[in-house]
């Protein structure tokens, strides 16, 4: 069993990660380039993803204002789904609250 002493723990820290993971030889400054350029080019094709779904989700509210609805009120329904029964039951409590201290 060896003890920590801090020549062990600086050599271990200098000792070169892509001994364990040998599929990322590569490494600049201590970063394994090809394990970051991996992440990064995950990251870039999934906002790719993303901005083409939000277009579509524009095209829909579009088609759906074109057909006489309100987006406005699909947006708060929308919302509303998203949450769980009680946190809604409460938001519609306080939201009754506030509008009768309002006189609306």
């Amino acid at each position: 069993m060896d003890i920590a002493t801090p020549e062990n723990v600086v050599e271990e820290a200098n000792a070169a990660p892509a001994a364990a993971s040998p599929q990322y030889k590569k490494e600049v400054g201590g970063v394994a380039v090809d394990r970051l350029r991996s992440l990064v080019e995950r990251i870039e094709r999934l906002e790719e993803e993303k901005r083409s779904i939000q277009s579509d989700i524009r095209d829909i509210f579009a088609e759906a204002k074109a057909s006489g609805f309100d987006v406005k009120i699909m947006r708060a329904v929308i919302k509303l789904r998203k949450m769980n029964a009680a946190d809604r039951d409460e938001q519609e409590l306080v939201l009754e609250t506030y509008k009768k201290a309002l006189d609306l």
